[in-house]
């Protein structure tokens, strides 16, 4: 299983394209502004702030379990969110460069190309993460992307290419297709990645 995800991993990003630079640039929180009587006044820009239900427990034990999952997919969320992040770029720079590339086979040796620049960069730290944390960056992918693994690897490799990670997805229990829920089932996960992009993680 472990082997499957670090193989569609790999594959994934390959079929992305090459990573664009991320805006690491962050707004200003505090400045000085002078009113009409020529009194300096200082401005605070405040953070925004999230409050989230406490969820409810039956007991003390249901209650350690959950904030030990809590922390775990903390834990997770922030090793594989940057790889979604990174997902986002490669699309978005890819499908830029689409629009200047002539033909079929130009695209195909553009991914060609691209694809030995990102296993030769990401091959190790994939091959790191662990199942639950590769189902999670699948997720994390559509979250960022709005594409699911298999609509990536079908629109840049081909439909063969995504009924065959899809079938081997489906052997171990999984699914390439399967989509990031915020309101549902990956309610949690929302929360902590709103937490994560303020700082409060």
């Amino acid at each position: 299983m472990k082997t499957f995800f670090t193989c569609f991993l790999l594959y994934l990003f390959a079929a992305t394209a090459a990573a664009a630079a991320a805006d690491e640039s962050r707004p200003t929180l505090a400045y000085i502004a002078v009113d009409e009587n020529g009194d300096t006044i200082p401005h605070v820009r405040l953070q925004p702030v999230y409050c989230f239900a406490k969820p409810k427990f039956k007991n003390a034990r249901q209650e350690r379990k959950y904030y030990q999952e809590y922390a775990r997919m903390a834990r997770n969320m922030k090793k594989v969110y940057p790889y979604a992040q990174l997902a986002k770029q490669t699309l978005a720079k890819m499908d830029a460069e689409f629009v200047l590339l002539k033909d079929d086979r130009a695209k195909k040796a553009y991914i060609r190309k691209v694809e030995k620049e990102l296993f030769r960069e990401f091959e190790q730290p994939l091959r790191k993460l662990t199942i639950s944390q590769g189902r999670m960056l699948i997720k994390l992918v559509d979250r960022e992307t709005g594409r699911t693994g298999y609509q990536i690897v079908k629109e840049l490799k081909g439909g063969f290419a995504a009924f065959f990670w899809q079938s081997v997805a489906v052997l171990f229990d999984s699914s390439l297709k399967t989509q990031f829920d915020a309101e549902g089932q990956d309610k949690i996960l929302e929360q902590l990645i709103i937490l994560y992009e303020s700082g409060l993680l």
